[in-house]
């Protein structure tokens, strides 16, 4: 089989690709396996009998099922969603925008894969642009979304050590600020646009509101957008456990998810932006796409309306992680507490991010040999994208799920425990 240059880019191998098909494989080889690996929302009945009730309810409506399956959605996504999420969005976050502000699409995915691409890569006058991603690790799924090598930059984190055996990675302003001004310098490379998640996918940090402050000024600066992956934060479905704001200016870009609220296999994402992106964005997804799912909007689309949404995620879903939170992190801590083990501060998502100091094995080998323990973790070296040198701390760190049953993750724990004594003891 001959391939195009596109082929031979997206039909290999990807990191993405191989913990997809690594985590498939594992669990149907082996139902009872422990996981801890994946990005599943957890099954809360509250929310699963709130998502049947509405399925119930829009299929019995008159014009229900023709619009759930009949009909193609317009570019942008149904006009009557993008009403009813306006104009949420308007009453609680404090903004002003409507219906041309937002577009909807096959899940946050698909939408990264077109954002990257509109402003990084090759541009017409030979010029080059990558994605700087000021904070990492950050979110594995955007590894395989440039369409030319050399996508994404990371900058280094400063690491803040925090009581309890806890850390925090902070961004290291200053060597943003370089690494754009040298960027600049060399007109042949330059950074098309900056992009975080928050909470953080894999280490659930939240970067602070003056951060945000910070980066917004600086892109403003420099002439690029800042794109912020709300997919599980703000303002929904809102799984954070500090006081973060949401930020939004004419030159952000905000993705969010319906995934995270219970509602992953309806793959929508929620593009906000000022209009001109979205009127480009909505031209390239059309090409992609063709049109966007109509099953998430038309499930969600009377939650915005009359305001569900907001007790669901306020007093359901938030107070759901945070319970699970910290039962796990209590676990992990009892497991660990033998070895020189730091936990990131969770502050937001759903995973806890394990920095195995000195461990004398790979985070890759370590994940082995859980995997064939029967616990399902995911190796951080994954998340470190656009870091070039061969930094250690990147190969021992793992990512654990806590949206399992506490005695899963209490068996799982003990596990873990045993794999890290005989790492650490040259076993």
């Amino acid at each position: 089989m001959k391939l195009s240059q596109f082929g031979e880019r997206f039909c290999a191998e990807s990191g993405t690709y191989n913990l997809m098909d690594d985590l498939g494989k594992a669990l149907t080889t082996n139902p009872e396996m422990l996981f801890l690996g994946g990005g599943n929302p957890a099954q809360i009945p509250e929310i699963e009998q709130e998502i049947q009730q509405a399925l119930e309810t829009l299929v019995k409506k008159t014009g229900g099922v023709g619009r759930l399956c009949s009909n193609y959605q317009s570019p942008q996504g149904d006009p009557s969603f993008l009403k009813a999420l306006a104009a949420y969005l308007n009453k609680h976050c404090d903004l002003s925008i409507s219906e041309k502000n937002i577009a909807i699409t096959n899940g946050s995915q698909a939408a990264f894969f077109v954002l990257f691409n509109m402003f990084a890569g090759e541009f017409a006058n030979q010029q080059k642009k990558h994605i700087l991603l000021p904070l990492t690790p950050e979110y594995i799924g955007y590894s395989g979304a440039g369409l030319s090598e050399d996508f994404f930059r990371s900058c280094k984190p400063v690491i803040e050590h925090l009581p309890g055996n806890l850390f925090k990675y902070q961004l290291d302003e200053h060597a943003i600020e370089q690494h754009i001004t040298s960027c600049l310098e060399d007109s042949t490379n330059t950074v098309g646009t900056l992009c975080v998640s928050r909470p953080n996918n894999p280490s659930s940090n939240v970067i602070a509101d003056e951060q945000i402050e910070f980066l917004t000024k600086l892109a403003k600066q420099y002439d690029v957008p800042l794109i912020i992956d709300g997919a599980y934060g703000l303002p929904f479905p809102g799984i954070l456990f500090n006081d973060a704001k949401i930020s939004f200016t004419d030159n952000t870009i905000l993705v969010l998810s319906l995934s995270k609220l219970g509602l992953p296999g309806a793959r929508t994402g929620i593009v906000i932006a000022n209009p001109e992106v979205i009127q480009a964005f909505a031209i390239a997804n059309t090409s992609i796409n063709l049109a966007p799912s109509s099953l998430g909007p038309a499930l969600a689309q009377t939650w915005f309306e009359t305001d569900k949404i907001h007790h669901l995620c306020h007093h359901i879903i938030q107070p759901f992680y945070r319970s699970a939170c910290d039962s796990a992190l209590g676990l992990v801590k009892s497991a660990c507490a033998d070895f020189p083990v730091h936990i990131h501060i969770p502050e937001g998502a759903f995973f806890l991010w394990l920095w195995c100091q000195d461990l004398p094995i790979s985070s890759q080998e370590l994940y082995q040999r859980l995997k064939d323990r029967g616990v399902l973790v995911l190796s951080g070296h994954h998340f470190f994208l656009g870091v070039e040198e061969d930094w250690p701390h990147k190969h021992q760190c793992i990512r654990l799920s806590y949206c399992q049953p506490a005695a899963v993750i209490e068996q799982a724990c003990e596990i873990i425990r045993q794999e890290l004594k005989k790492a650490y003891e040259g076993n």
